[in-house]
C-alpha cells in the first residue's frame, strides 16, 4: 500500500518541481524522446523550455492509437488536477510563513526611516564640529610656534638644572647610602659632559662628578669584598661596576675571591672534624667560633657539608650566572666568565671532596651501614641538584666515583671484619683443641671435632650472610646512586662479591696454606687436621651456597669475566689436601721422633734378654689409636683391601729370617749371603711403596701414610746401628708387636708386613749372631706387653 501511495504522489512532486524550476526528476509524457544531454531543449520534450505542443500533438496524433489518446487525455486530466491539489496544499502550507514575512517587510520599513533621520542628525553634527575646529586652528596658528619654542627652552633649563645639581645629587645619595640612585644619576648625565666638557662650566661640573663617582666605586667595590654582604646585594653592586664600565674580568675574579672566604670557612669546619675524628686534633687549633666541640658522626658530616658548603655554592653559582651570564643590560665575556666560575667550582669541590675521603675513611664500624647509606645518598642528591645549575661542568661521575670509594672502604672494612672474626674462630677452636682433659673414658675426654668443624662452619657462613645483608643498604630502589648502572655493577661484582667473598675464601685457603708452611713446627697437627676438614667442607656445599647467594642478593648475572666457583672449590681442595699431606708428615714425624731417639739412645750391642716389648713401641701404638680417633671424627672409614684371616696376621715375623739361615751350624758369611739374596727376590716381586705419597680424604688413607713414615724412619735407624744376639732378638718382638696392633689402622696390612719384613732383613744384616727367639716365648711376651 505504501508503494502504490508513493506511485500516486511522485508525478505530483514532479510536476511541482518543474513548476519551482528544481532540479528533481522530470515526469517523462507519452512519446516524449529518451532523456539525454541534448534532449532538454527538444520540441517535442514536453517538460523543455522549446515544447512545440503542435508538433507534439501531431506527432501524438500521427502514432498513437485511439485507445493510447484517451489514456493520455485522462493521465493529463489527472495530472493536472493533482497538480492544482498540490499548489493549493503548498499555498495553505506556508500561508503562516508569508504572513510573517509581510509583517517583517512593513516592521523594517518603519525602522529604516526611523534611522534615517538619526543618520542625518549625525551628518549635521559633524559640519558642526569641523567648523568649530577649523575655527580654532585658524585662531592658534599664530602662538603655536611660540609655545613649541617655549617648550623646548623649558626642558633644556630642566636639563641645565640637572647638570648643575648633579654634584649635589650625588653627595646626598652617598651620604645616604643611596648608591643604585647615584649611579642612575651618574649615568643619565654623563654622556652630555663628555660631549661638552671642552666648556668651562660643564668641565667643572664633570670634574666634581667623576671625584664623587671615584668614592661611590671604592665603596661599590668594598661592599664586593666584603665577606657578610649577602648575596642580593652583591650582585646589585657587581651590576652597577659593570655599568660604570668597570673591568668584568676583574668584578668575576673579586666576586668570586669574596664567595670563596664564605665557602673556606665551611671548610674549614668540615677539616677540623676531619682532625678530630682522626684523633690528631692539636691544642694550639685556633677553631673558628661556631666550631663544633664535639665530633660529628658522618651523618650529621655530611648534612653540615651539604647544608652549608653545597647551598651557599649553589646560590653563588646561581648568582654569577644571573649577575654576569645572563645580564642583558651590559653583556660581557660568557666564555671568560664560564672559564673562571668552572676553576673556582673545581677548586673548591676538590677540596670537599678531600674532607669527605678522609672522613669516611675514618668510619671502621660496620654496624652504622644504615646511616653511612644515608649520608652517601644525601650527598648525591644535593650534589645533582648542584650540578644542574653549571653547565659546563658536571661533577656527577666524580660524586658517583666518591660513593664507590666510600663503598669501597666499607666492603674492605667487611673483609677485615671477617678476617678477624675467622681469626677468633681458629683461635677458639685452637683453644679448644689444646683445653684440659676432662676426667673419664679417654674417647670422651678428648674435644669433639666434628661439633669444632661445624661450629667453625657455622661461624663463617653466619658472618657472611650478616656481612651481605648489611652491604645490602647499598643497593636499596631509593637510593639514588644506587640505580646508576655504573655504580651497582663495580659494587655488585666486583667490591661485593670479588672483594669480600671471593677474596675472604682466598683469605682462607692463604691462612690454610702459612699453616701448611710453618717450618717452626709450631701448629698442633690436630688443627690441620680440622682445617683440612673444613676447607674440604666448604668446597662441598658452603662456597655454592653463599656464592648463589650473592649472585642473586646483588642481582649478579653474567658471571663469566668472574671468578668461577670451581677455581675456588678446587683452591680449597688442593688446600685441603696440602693440609692432610702436611698433618700426615707431622703425625709421622711424632711417631719418628720417638722410634728414632729408642734406637739412638740405647747400646745394641750390650743389650740384655728381651723380658717385654719397649715402652715407646707401646707409646707408638696408643698414639697411632689416638691419631685414628681423632681422624675418624672428621673423616670416614675409606676404603680397604680384603683382609687376610687371623691366624695369617699373627704369622711369626721371625720365621721368615729362620727359614733363611738354614741350620744354626751355618757360617755369618753364608747367612749374610742367603739372606740377601732372599730380600732381593722378594723386592723382585713385591710392589714398590712410596712414602711420602699423597693421601686420600678418608681414615685409613691417613693412618696408612703416618705408618709408613713411621716404620720407614725405624728402617733407616736400623740401618745405622749394629745388634747383638738380644738386641736383635729385642727388634724381633717389637715388630712382633707392631704387626698385631698396627694392621688394623692401614688399609692394606701386607704393607706393615712387608717393611717389618725389611727392618728385620735389615738387623739380620747387621747382626753378627741373629739367633731367633722362640714363637712361643714372643707371644708370651706379646701378650703379657
Amino acid at each position: 500500500m505504501a508503494s502504490k501511495e508513493a506511485d500516486r504522489t511522485r508525478p505530483r512532486r514532479e510536476m511541482l518541481a518543474q513548476y519551482y524550476q528544481t532540479n528533481e526528476d522530470k515526469v517523462t509524457p507519452l512519446s516524449t524522446p529518451p532523456s539525454s544531454s541534448s534532449s532538454s531543449s527538444h520540441p517535442l520534450n514536453i517538460n523543455g523550455p522549446d515544447f512545440n505542443a503542435d508538433q507534439y500533438t501531431q506527432k501524438v496524433i500521427r502514432e498513437a492509437s485511439l485507445s493510447q489518446l484517451m489514456a493520455q487525455e485522462s493521465e493529463i486530466h489527472r495530472q493536472i488536477g493533482a497538480l492544482d491539489s498540490d499548489m493549493q496544499t503548498l499555498v495553505y502550507e506556508n500561508y503562516n510563513k508569508f504572513i510573517a514575512a509581510t509583517d517583517t517587510i512593513r516592521k523594517m520599513r518603519v525602522d529604516f526611516r526611523a534611522m534615517e533621520d538619526e543618520m542625518d542628525q549625525l551628518a549635521t553634527k559633524m559640519q558642526d564640529i569641523t567648523r568649530f575646529s577649523g575655527q580654532i586652528s585658524d585662531t592658534l596658528r599664530d602662538r603655536r610656534t611660540k609655545i613649541g619654542t617655549l617648550s623646548g627652552t623649558h626642558a633644556l633649563l630642566k636639563k641645565l638644572q640637572f647638570l648643575f645639581e648633579l654634584p649635589a645629587k650625588l653627595k646626598e645619595c652617598l651620604a645616604d647610602d643611596d648608591l643604585t640612585t647615584g649611579v642612575k644619576y651618574y649615568l643619565r648625565a654623563q654622556r652630555v659632559l663628555e660631549q661638552y666638557q671642552h666648556m668651562a662650566s660643564f668641565q667643572g661640573i664633570k670634574t666634581d662628578c667623576d671625584q664623587i663617582m671615584v668614592v661611590l666605586k671604592k665603596k661599590l667595590l668594598e661592599r664586593v669584598e666584603d665577606p657578610d654582604t649577602n648575596a642580593e646585594d652583591l650582585s646589585m653592586c657587581v651590576g652597577l661596576l659593570l655599568e660604570l664600565q668597570e673591568s668584568a674580568e676583574v668584578l668575576c675574579q673579586s666576586y668570586l675571591a669574596t664567595a670563596e672566604s664564605k665557602l673556606q670557612e665551611s671548610l674549614s669546619v668540615l677539616a677540623e672534624q676531619v682532625t678530630l675524628a682522626s684523633g690528631q686534633a692539636k691544642t694550639d687549633i685556633q677553631r673558628p667560633s661556631d666550631a663544633y666541640e664535639s665530633v660529628m658522626d658522618i651523618l650529621e658530616f655530611v648534612d653540615h657539608g651539604c647544608n652549608h658548603f653545597i647551598s651557599d655554592l649553589s646560590l653563588i653559582i646561581a648568582s654569577f650566572t644571573e649577575t654576569f651570564l645572563e645580564r642583558q643590560e651590559t653583556p660581557i665575556d660568557t666564555e671568560m666568565a664560564n672559564e673562571k666560575l668552572t676553576h673556582f667550582v673545581k677548586k673548591l669541590i676538590n677540596i670537599y671532596f678531600d674532607h669527605l675521603r678522609a672522613r669516611f675513611k675514618l668510619e671502621k664500624k660496620l654496624d652504622d651501614a644504615t646511616i653511612k647509606v644515608r649520608a652517601l645518598d644525601r650527598f648525591h642528591r644535593r650534589l645533582q641538584a648542584m650540578c644542574r645549575l653549571l653547565s659546563t661542568i658536571d661533577f656527577s661521575k666524580a660524586g658517583l666515583d666518591l660513593v664507590l670509594e666510600a663503598s669501597e672502604l666499607h666492603c674492605i672494612a667487611t673483609l677485615d671484619h671477617l678476617k678477624a672474626t675467622f681469626q677468633q674462630s681458629l683461635m677458639d677452636a685452637r683453644q679448644s683443641l689444646v683445653a684440659p682433659k676432662r676426667l673419664g673414658p679417654e674417647s670422651e675426654s678428648e674435644p669433639d671435632l666434628s661439633e669444632i668443624n661445624t661450629a667453625l662452619l657455622t661461624s663463617i657462613a653466619e658472618n657472611i650472610r650478616t656481612q651481605m645483608s648489611n652491604l645490602q643498604h647499598y643497593i636499596e630502589p631509593d637510593l639514588t646512586f644506587a640505580v646508576k648502572t655504573y655504580f651497582r655493577a663495580k659494587f655488585c661484582r666486583y667490591y661485593v662479591r670479588e672483594g669480600v667473598l671471593v677474596a675472604f675464601f682466598s683469605h682462607i685457603i692463604e691462612v690454610a696454606q702459612n699453616y701448611c708452611m710453618d717450618s717452626e713446627k709450631t701448629t698442633p697437627p690436630i688443627l690441620l687436621l680440622l682445617l683440612s676438614r673444613n676447607s674440604f667442607d666448604l668446597q662441598q656445599n658452603t662456597t655454592q651456597y653463599l656464592l648463589s647467594m650473592v649472585d642473586e642478593q646483588f642481582f649478579i648475572e653474567d658471571t663469566s669475566s668472574l671468578t668461577s666457583l670451581g677455581h675456588i672449590n678446587d683452591m680449597l681442595k688442593h688446600v685441603s689436601h696440602m693440609l692432610l699431606d702436611h698433618f700426615v708428615k707431622l703425625q709421622g714425624c711424632v711417631l719418628s721422633q720417638m722410634l728414632r731417639k729408642s734406637v739412638e739412645t740405647r747400646d745394641w750391642l750390650n743389650t740384655v734378654e728381651p723380658r717385654t716389648v719397649r715402652a715407646v713401641m707401646k707409646r707408638v701404638v696408643e698414639e697411632t689409636t689416638m691419631i685414628d680417633r681423632q681422624v675418624g671424627r672428621l673423616y670416614e672409614e675409606g676404603d680397604r683391601k680384603v683382609r687376610s684371616s687371623d691366624s695369617s696376621r699373627r704369622t711369626r715375623l721371625s720365621q721368615q729370617p729362620q727359614s733363611r739361615m738354614g741350620a744354626r751350624s751355618w757360617s755369618v758369611a753364608n747367612s749374610q749371603m742367603d739372606t740377601s739374596l732372599a730380600s732381593n727376590i722378594q723386592k723382585m716381586f713385591s710392589e714398590r711403596i712410596e712414602i711420602f705419597s699423597p693421601v686420600e680424604f678418608s681414615k685409613v688413607s691417613i693412618l696408612t701414610g703416618i705408618v709408613k713414615i713411621a716404620l720407614k724412619t725405624l728402617l733407616e735407624c736400623v740401618r745405622l746401628r749394629t745388634f747383638s744376639r738380644f738386641g736383635f732378638q729385642q727388634i724381633q718382638v717389637d715388630c712382633h708387636y707392631l704387626q698385631l696392633y698396627l694392621w688394623r689402622f692401614v688399609s692394606d696390612e701386607n704393607l706393615v708386613r712387608f717393611l717389618l719384613d725389611e727392618i728385620m732383613t735389615s738387623v739380620v744384616h747387621r747382626c753378627p749372631d741373629p739367633t731367633p727367639m722362640e714363637n712361643s716365648v714372643i707371644d708370651v711376651i706379646c701378650d703379657r706387653g
